[in-house]
């Protein structure tokens, strides 16, 4: 009985510390996105009638209740996050269109993928639209 109960107290340890690692881990590991994500390009071309479908999806899909409504990660729901949701009128700079669809597409951790929700072709959009928060 005695071994049991170390047994199950080790194995509570590492789960707990495995916990840990994950979420200080996911706080400062950089997104990995694959070469071939990463080369893609945009087949949409920013215009207005771009931006007006990236910001309705943007709108549809509730990405300001943690983006915040002007991409600056300032959304109430942001400070309830694991991981930083960024600012996008800074952050988004050396990041390739192919790196936002992918991470929009696949997301990660407290972020949603997107790929079941939105058509590929309307995430171009959203690529668009975020761009649209650079400064």
């Amino acid at each position: 009985m005695k071994t049991i109960k170390i047994l199950f107290a080790s194995f509570l340890m590492v789960v707990f510390t495995l916990s840990l690692v994950s979420f200080v881990d996911q706080k400062n590991k950089p997104w990995d996105v694959p070469a071939a994500a990463k080369n893609k390009a945009n087949p949409k071309k920013s215009s207005e009638e771009s931006l007006k479908i990236g910001k309705a999806e943007w709108e549809k899909n509730k990405c300001g209740s943690c983006h915040g409504e002007k991409g600056l990660g300032n959304a109430p729901k942001a400070k309830t996050l694991k991981a930083p949701v960024g600012d996008f009128s800074k952050d988004l700079k050396g990041q390739t269109d192919g790196e936002l669809l992918y991470k929009t597409s696949e997301g990660r951790g407290d972020m949603p993928g997107y790929k079941a929700k939105i058509k590929e072709g309307d995430i171009w959009h959203v690529v668009n639209y975020m761009r649209s928060f650079e400064k």
